[in-house]
């Protein structure tokens, strides 16, 4: 059960990070230094102070940066590789399995996979929000995504097995869409 539910709050925290990089880690960092976690061997940072200034620092600077008209484009772009990246580093942390090939790879592929999948469904959302609100719809779309990734990184850690089925709907919905978007052209 120990396993099942460690798989559940590392892939709530990736799937978090699909709409924000860094409030999913920072939400993570503050969870591990008041002890409601617990990241697994190699990932004592997560629990440190350091770690909460770089992180508190980082998601300041993100959420603000998506509140400015065509800079959240261009932060879509560089947000999806480091989705992948925090969604892999996200699940691997609280994922608790002895073998380290299956770590890593359940790390990577579903957290990262999860992650990326995520930012890509944002990423056109807020494309299709600029291109029909000339970019002024965009803070509409930043604030939906601060609060879900906020709100899934809440839910990971108190309640995995929801922040399981949501993520596991959204994941449907999100590859729903996209292939409607490939049908259509």
């Amino acid at each position: 059960m120990e396993i099942f539910l460690s798989i559940c709050l590392g892939l709530g925290l990736s799937a978090s990070s699909g709409f924000r990089v860094f409030l999913p880690m920072l939400v993570a960092n503050i969870a591990t230094l008041s002890g409601w976690i617990t990241p697994g061997e190699g990932f004592a940072w997560m629990a440190t102070w350091t770690a909460f200034f770089v992180l508190f620092t980082a998601t300041i600077a993100e959420i603000s940066g998506y509140y400015i008209p065509f800079i959240d484009n261009l932060l879509d772009t560089i947000a999806t590789p480091a989705a992948v990246i925090a969604g892999t580093l996200l699940s691997t942390s609280f994922i608790q399995i002895d073998n380290p090939v299956l770590h890593w790879g359940l790390g990577i592929i579903v957290g990262g996979g999860t992650a990326g999948l995520v930012q890509a469904g944002t990423g056109l959302l807020r494309l299709f929000s600029s291109k029909t609100t000339a970019g002024f719809g965009n803070p509409v779309v930043s604030t939906a995504e601060n609060i879900a990734s906020f709100s899934l990184s809440g839910l990971a850690i108190f309640l995995p097995i929801v922040a399981l089925v949501l993520v596991v709907l959204l994941v449907v919905w999100l590859l729903k869409r996209i292939s409607g978007l490939r049908n259509r052209k």
